[in-house]
């Protein structure tokens, strides 16, 4: 699915501003480190920009910060993964706060997630 090109740009600008959170993951997922699978980080689908994303699993991995807390940004949250799923997309939510106190139990959650992709 294409994206308008302003979120192409945003998604651009995001790789550059990662949170900590984004890195240590992003360190755990590039090249291929996670059982062979491509993930990309910040990439544009539709309207949205997601975190990283396996186009193979078709798995959108979102880190989510304490803002996710937020009531309005729960329900924003909740209609994007609506729209994400409504196109094939699955969605795993995982809170900062795990990748950065138990990044061993993240990465196992996340490969049992594309192991049933398989």
């Amino acid at each position: 699915m294409d994206a308008p090109k302003e979120t192409v740009t945003r998604a651009r600008q995001l790789r550059r501003k990662l949170t900590l959170p984004e890195v240590i993951l992003w360190n755990a997922l590039r090249g291929r480190r996670m059982d062979g699978r491509r993930f990309r980080r910040q990439h544009p689908l539709g309207p949205y920009i997601l975190d990283f994303y396996c186009a193979e699993a078709r798995l959108a991995v979102e880190v989510d910060g304490a803002a996710h807390d937020h009531p309005d940004k729960i329900k924003h949250d909740q209609r994007r993964n609506r729209w994400l799923e409504s196109c094939g997309v699955r969605v795993l939510r995982i809170p900062a706060r795990e990748v950065l106190g138990n990044l061993e139990g993240v990465l196992t959650g996340l490969r049992d997630a594309l192991g049933a992709s398989r």
